[in-house]
């Protein structure tokens, strides 16, 4: 199976392979669209800023190379914004996959929403042998909100889309790289998809 990693400016690329090749699979990171068109799955991570992570993703043309993608694909924090159709982070348009927008926790209390939390509903094969009380690990000042196309919310000063699904897309505002075994299960879940 071809695992292929989305390569743009957003960090945290290299946890998420190490993650994979802890489960026995060595992916490829690219910003090739034949290398990312042709993969079995395809994961879009990411730690950074809404508005540079796009204009990054435009001028290579990805956006429109991730949106046409046929194979599971994966989003990871950043890689969950830039999956929806709005980002209050740098007034950004992003690819439009999922029909949500993404707001700014507005500060009750410590932001960004860092530290390991719950997420509740877990309405998909993603979540297959999740435990209730299985903890993940967040870090982002911005969040998704809830709508048809979530299927795991967490509470931190407003409720949120934890996890989002539509179509061959699904996406995490959590790390699941950095979540221990429940991170684990879930990226094997989703190879398995």
């Amino acid at each position: 199976m071809k695992i292929a990693i989305v390569k743009y400016n957003a960090g945290n690329i290299q946890s998420v392979m190490y993650a994979l090749e802890r489960l026995g699979v060595v992916p490829v990171v690219t910003d090739n669209a034949d290398e990312l068109i042709a993969a079995d799955r395809v994961i879009f991570p990411g730690v950074g800023e809404a508005s540079s992570a796009m204009a990054c993703l435009q001028e290579k043309n990805l956006d429109q190379v991730i949106r046409a993608l046929k194979q599971p694909v994966l989003g990871i924090c950043i890689g969950l914004h830039l999956l929806c159709e709005y980002s209050e982070e740098g007034d950004t348009h992003c690819i439009g996959v999922f029909k949500r927008r993404v707001l700014k926790f507005l500060p009750k209390m410590k932001v960004p929403h860092m530290g390991w939390n719950t997420f509740e509903g877990r309405s998909s094969l993603l979540f297959k042998g999740i435990p209730e009380a299985g903890y993940a690990y967040f870090v982002h000042g911005y969040y998704a909100e809830t709508g048809p196309e979530t299927i795991a919310t967490t509470d931190y000063i407003t409720p949120f889309s934890a996890a989002l699904h539509q179509d061959n897309f699904y996406a995490v505002q959590f790390h699941p790289e950095k979540s221990g075994d429940v991170g684990a299960l879930i990226l094997e879940n989703f190879l398995k998809l």
